[in-house]
């Protein structure tokens, strides 16, 4: 054996070593790990650090990603809503998003034992809770891993769930009290940042490009006190245009007109035409009362909106249904033809998105500028910016707010907008600020982040491939790792240890198998079911909970959209969970039902 195949024998051994708390919770085999330097100085494996975390824990989130993106490819019924209706298409979303949720929050659960004895992982925002352009708001949030969810060992995270729940239910107990109990309790959280399946609708469809799973862990928890999903403007540019622009006394933000974002643009790439210059922004029909005259602000500059199935030098085209994030790291200049191009992203993404690609700027050397958007779309871009900036407690708010919408507004939509900026006030979102970063959802001055990808399906903006299947049972799964010193391009091979049909039993959450016709009521029983049950109804249900005392979930069935669980599956939980509660009432004394009237 020549010493090229020893170090390959010894890097797969220590990857298998520290990611076993994964590998072996999804009974997978770890085959093979080729790793290459995308930003940083590379370095020889296992010697250097990229984010603010030791180099096993770096190991154990990129394996989370592969993993999460390999069952959701695999599991999560890719393609199955292609061709049906809006009701189809929403319950094989909710079926996807549940297997992505699920692995990735088993995937946490279990690595989390390998976390320092005072420190915990909560996720402080999420994707899920809103109907995106094209949706209603009857049919519910998507399966999601959201605010509050943690994950640490069981004595850390037994006293933080406590102070999650204090800070839901007690109004004289906000962020400032919640952070000084961590401080004075010496317990560190890492907050996190995730959307456990990017691109759901093109997963669902069916799409060669695009789904994906994000994870971003920083090294505190962000501001934010409340579930929470809104929009927000955003706009991102490199650094040097930033830079230019100040020497220019130009005074960038989301609030800048476009005209004057051009001319430093073209001050600081003197060679560059205004047809090349590249504004990726979301498309279609539903968002065009939002950033339609953006485009056009744009497009009066001579600037190109990209459309769908633009090319890209990665040799996969561009998307503009969907996926505010994945830009991110294309955006800059590149040469073609001999011409200087430049790539930028305007326009509105949500706010779990925002926040991601908020934090993932510095690292890329761009500027980011977002600000709080309504979660309509009904008002056009420049006036949404304004509106969340009104304080909803004046006298004077209706009339404020007729002002900034241009038109009347009756009782009905004064109440509308008012909660609407009350929730984001409430939730910690700094709504006034007319220009928002990433450091105003910290408590501390400096952060440290880790970015991790996974990919589904090939992504156009960094040429990743997706899940490749290489023989039976074996894939190719390709992770990407972004961290303040350095970026990386991870890619596993992996072989599942079970058939098909038994791996996807490992995959699929508890309560979905059991709806599914599974028999739990002769099936062994664990102490672990009712850790596996809490998780799973706070991911699939989560409107429908409620947090009255310490220790304590009532589930109200009536809040339960059909579109979220179908009435018949509702049926069957219904009788699930009783049956826990009336066998193993210890281990389940924290589960309240609230059933229907004559249920």
């Amino acid at each position: 054996m020549n010493a090229s195949d020893q170090e390959t024998r010894d890097l797969i051994a220590q990857w298998a070593f520290d990611a076993r708390p994964i590998l072996g919770r999804f009974h997978i085999w770890l085959e093979n790990v080729e790793i290459t330097w995308v930003r940083g100085k590379p370095a020889k494996e296992f010697t250097k650090d990229i984010s603010f975390m030791d180099g096993s824990l770096e190991r154990l989130f990129a394996v989370t990603g592969a993993v999460t993106a390999l069952g959701t490819r695999l599991f999560g019924r890719y393609g199955a809503g292609k061709g049906l209706d809006k009701s189809g298409l929403n319950q094989a979303k909710k079926e996807a998003d549940a297997i992505s949720a699920y692995a990735m929050s088993e995937s946490l659960w279990y690595m989390s034992r390998q976390l320092p004895e005072n420190h915990a992982i909560m996720v402080c925002v999420g994707e899920g809770l809103m109907p995106k352009a094209g949706e209603t708001p009857e049919m519910g949030s998507n399966p999601q891993l959201g605010f509050g969810r943690v994950y640490a060992r069981p004595a850390v995270a037994h006293w933080l769930d406590r102070k999650v729940v204090q800070l839901l239910n007690h109004k004289d107990y906000g962020w400032e009290e919640f952070y000084r109990d961590i401080k004075s309790a010496g317990i560190t959280i890492w907050g996190a940042a995730i959307d456990t399946l990017e691109n759901t609708s093109r997963f669902s469809k069916g799409a060669e490009t695009g789904p994906m799973t994000v994870l971003h862990l920083f090294d505190q928890p962000l501001a934010i006190t409340r579930p929470y999903e809104g929009y927000m403007g955003n706009l991102f540019l490199p650094r040097a245009v930033a830079d230019r622009a100040a020497e220019e006394s130009i005074l960038l933000s989301f609030r800048t007109p476009r005209a004057l974002v051009m001319q430093a643009i073209r001050q600081t790439y003197p060679d560059i035409v205004p047809e090349h210059v590249h504004i990726w922004t979301l498309g279609g029909k539903s968002r065009e009362m939002r950033i339609g005259e953006l485009w056009k602000e744009w497009s009066d500059l001579g600037a190109h909106i990209v459309e769908d199935n633009f090319p890209l030098p990665t040799d996969i085209p561009a998307f503009t249904e969907s996926g505010t994030y994945a830009p991110t790291y294309y955006i800059g200049t590149y040469m073609q033809g001999g011409a200087r191009h430049l790539f930028l992203c305007d326009g509105y993404a949500a706010s779990a998105e925002a926040i991601q690609a908020a934090s993932l700027a510095p690292m890329l050397d761009l500027v980011a500028y977002i600000c709080p958007f309504t979660s309509t779309f009904e008002v056009p871009y420049h006036r949404e910016r304004q509106v969340m900036g009104l304080n909803p407690d004046t006298e004077d708010f209706p009339a404020r707010l007729q002002q900034v919408l241009g038109r009347k507004s009756d009782a009905a939509t004064v109440a509308r907008f008012r909660a609407m900026i009350e929730d984001a006030r409430q939730a910690g979102i700094p709504v006034h600020k007319s220009s928002v970063e990433a450091g105003d959802f910290f408590p501390e001055k400096k952060w440290d982040v880790l970015a991790v990808s996974g990919y589904m399906c090939p992504d156009p903006y960094s040429g990743a491939p997706g899940v490749e299947e290489i023989g039976p049972g074996r894939y190719r799964v390709t992770v990407r790792l972004a961290g303040s010193r350095g970026d990386k391009r991870i890619t596993f091979t992996l072989r599942l240890g079970e058939t098909l049909e038994q791996s996807w039993l490992v995959f699929n959450p508890l309560l979905n198998r059991f709806m599914g016709g599974e028999d739990y009521e002769h099936r062994p029983v664990r102490i672990s079911d009712s850790g596996r049950i809490r998780n799973e109804l706070q991911t699939l249900c989560s409107e429908a909970l409620e947090f009255p005392q310490q220790d304590h979930i009532r589930v109200h069935f009536d809040r339960i959209p059909p579109e979220v669980i179908p009435a018949a599956s509702q049926v069957k939980l219904l009788k699930i969970l009783r049956w826990y509660k009336q066998h193993h009432p210890i281990w389940f004394s924290w589960l309240d039902i609230a059933a229907p009237k004559g249920r």
